[in-house]
């Protein structure tokens, strides 16, 4: 049995940190999930960005799509289009395990993340313009998106909740969900609605790599990790959560995402093997997905108790690192990232129809 098949029958899904015209032409997608036991797609503006900026698989669909002066508009149809083949490609899955897997993610535009009536309307027309059951909405936990969750959420629309990065962060997030699911059964509403709460990984590491002393190296990312974990597994046997949870709705998985091994000199399925956990998800880039079946084992499995980790966040503290400031800090720099990336993609994609539109014309004449 390959080492990725046994992470799946553990209990921990996996999911390709990537979706691109070219992986669905060439089959590659297909491979990955009938090869490597991936049962679920993440999709952000920078990954769409490479894959539009680099390579000419989506020219055809711009000459398309794209019209002068509408580039959010023609971007929108151009990126759907993907996440209506990769959800069509998951849905087997989707159907098997009863809408646990076989997930496709798309973001809202970041620009919005400072604004929870737009990004909540944005949300509306993405989960409208996909027309597929198993796809998720992405939409970041900042405050402002916090109430977008909520209200996403009981409008009925699948949510990723991104860019978290501490443990309160996921709690928040948490809560948006169990609001917007309490707030539909008090509607009289179905409760299934699903969420999953995506925790950012290796950014701590590569933000503290300068300041942390050599035994803390790499360490924090997974601390934080596993000190959430814990957090997790708890919060579902509350009360709360078990009125929900009887009452039919589903519990929010959680997710660990950015676990590209960043450090050259760290292994390169670090992440993936500090953070094997039942009823969670691990998203991997390509080259961590292709690592992982080729040398990756299954070693420690996360307890559910990981009390050590509050000494291993109590020497970083020691060491002048405040983690709920650098965690607000990692999560504004993301939203920065993921809006550069979505302006550089309307940018591109406006270049790109433009170019072609000329190319078009000067065959005609």
């Amino acid at each position: 049995m390959s080492v990725t098949r046994k992470l799946h029958d553990l209990g921990q899904s996996i999911w390709l940190d990537n979706l691109s015209r070219g992986l669905l032409n060439t089959g590659a997608l297909e491979r990955y999930i009938n090869d490597f036991s991936v049962t679920g797609i993440t999709s952000n503006p920078t990954i769409f960005y490479h894959a539009i900026q680099h390579s000419r698989d989506y020219d055809e669909a711009i000459r398309r799509n794209w019209a002068p002066g509408r580039p959010v508009d023609s971007l929108r149809e151009i990126v759907i289009d993907d996440i209506r083949q990769a959800a069509d490609l998951l849905r087997p899955i989707y159907d098997a395990t009863g809408g646990l897997d076989g997930w496709v993610s798309l973001e809202v535009s970041p620009v919005l993340a400072d604004d929870a009536a737009a990004t909540v309307a944005a949300a509306k027309r993405l989960y409208a313009a996909a027309e597929r059951p198993n796809v998720f909405i992405k939409i970041p936990g900042t405050p402002a998106g916090l109430r977008a969750i909520e209200e996403s959420i009981f409008e009925g629309i699948p949510i990723n909740v991104t860019l978290l990065f501490t443990r309160r962060q996921y709690v928040a997030a948490a809560e948006a969900y169990l609001y917007g699911i309490e707030r539909r059964i008090a509607a009289g509403l179905n409760p299934q609605v699903a969420s999953v709460a995506s925790l950012f990984v290796s950014r701590w590491d590569v933000a503290v790599r300068d300041k942390a002393p050599e035994p803390l190296v790499n360490r924090l990312g997974v601390n934080v990790a596993r000190q959430t974990y814990e957090t997790y597994r708890s919060l579902l046997d509350t009360p709360r959560w078990q009125r929900i949870l009887d009452a039919g709705a589903r519990p929010q998985r959680l997710l660990w995402a950015s676990t590209g091994t960043k450090d050259p000199v760290a292994s390169d399925i670090f992440y993936i093997t500090s953070l094997i956990a039942p009823s969670t998800i691990t998203t991997m880039p390509e080259a961590t997905l292709r690592a992982f079946a080729e040398h990756g084992d299954i070693g420690h499995i996360l307890p559910i108790h990981a009390r050590y980790c509050d000494h291993t966040l109590d020497e970083f503290a020691k060491a002048g690192i405040d983690v709920d400031a650098l965690g607000r800090q990692l999560q504004n720099e993301g939203v920065e990232a993921f809006a550069k990336s979505w302006n550089a993609l309307v940018e591109c994609i406006s270049t790109k129809g433009e170019s072609l539109r000329s190319e078009t014309a000067g065959v005609s004449s």
